[in-house]
C-alpha cells in the first residue's frame, strides 16, 4: 500500500492531536480612533483555551478580504506550501516563495480588552473605512469591509446551483 504512511499520519493527527478550531459565525466590528477592533469573544470562545490567542493575517488570494489563521493553522499551511517549493534553487519557486510570505503580520487579541491592531496596509488592501464584517470559515476567520462583504454574498438560488454541481 504506497500511500497506508500518509494514511497513518493523517488518522494519528486526527486522534492525538485535538482539532484545530472551527470558526463560524458573522460579527460585525468597528475600527475605533488607533484602528483597533475588538476581536469577537463567540470567535475567542471556539479557539483552544490552552494556547495563546495569535493569528496570522494575509489578503486573500481571490477575494478581497484579509484571512485570519491561528499560528499552528499557518505553520501547517505554509509548511505544505513549501513543501512543493525548492526556492533554494529554483528562480520561480523563490518568488513565489517570497510572495507568498509578504505582507503577512502576525497579531494577538489584548487579553483585557479583546482589541486587535490589523496593520493599517492590510486594511487598506481591502478598503476597509470604518467596519468589518469577521466571517468563521472553519479553518480560519475572514475579515471583510462590510460593503465587499455584502456584495460578496451569493443568492440561495446561486448557492444551490454551486451546490448541485460541486457536490452531486
Amino acid at each position: 500500500m504506497e500511500n497506508s504512511g500518509k494514511v497513518f499520519i493523517l488518522l494519528f493527527e486526527r486522534i492525538i492531536r485535538p482539532d484545530m478550531a472551527k470558526f463560524i459565525g458573522e460579527y460585525n466590528a468597528k475600527l475605533d480612533d488607533k484602528g483597533r477592533l475588538v476581536f469577537p469573544s463567540a470567535l475567542k470562545a471556539l479557539a483552544d483555551p490552552d494556547r495563546p490567542l495569535r493569528f496570522v493575517v494575509k489578503k486573500d488570494l481571490f477575494s478581497p478580504c484579509l484571512e485570519m489563521y491561528s499560528y499552528e493553522e499557518w505553520e501547517k499551511q505554509s509548511e505544505a506550501v513549501k513543501a512543493r517549493l525548492n526556492p533554494s534553487f529554483n528562480r520561480e519557486h523563490a518568488v513565489l516563495w517570497r510572495a507568498y510570505m509578504s505582507n503577512r503580520a502576525v497579531v494577538e487579541p489584548d487579553e483585557k480588552t479583546g482589541r486587535i491592531l490589523i496593520p493599517k496596509h492590510l486594511l487598506n488592501m481591502i478598503g476597509v473605512n470604518k467596519e468589518v464584517v469577521f466571517a468563521g470559515a472553519d479553518f480560519k476567520i475572514e475579515l471583510w469591509s462590510k460593503e465587499s462583504y455584502h456584495v460578496s454574498l451569493i443568492s440561495d438560488d446561486d448557492y444551490v446551483s454551486l451546490a448541485e454541481k460541486i457536490l452531486s
